[in-house]
């Protein structure tokens, strides 16, 4: 029973190490493509001209 125990641990850890080196070895195109996602957000986003972002009518007190 403790074999099957320390074996299904042992799985686990394996697991985490491969999904680690896995990771790793993806995480540049990721974050190119997240990047690549935030430039086409950003260009659909509206600007503000002239408009003040701190309106006292809004304001917590």
């Amino acid at each position: 029973m403790i074999a099957v125990i320390v074996g299904g641990v042992a799985l686990i850890v394996m697991i985490a190490i491969v999904v680690g080196i896995v990771d790793v070895a993806q995480a540049p195109s990721w974050r190119e493509v997240a990047a690549e996602r935030r430039r086409n957000w950003e260009a659909r986003q509206p600007e503000y001209h002239g408009v003040d972002d701190h309106d006292p009518q809004w304001d917590d007190d």
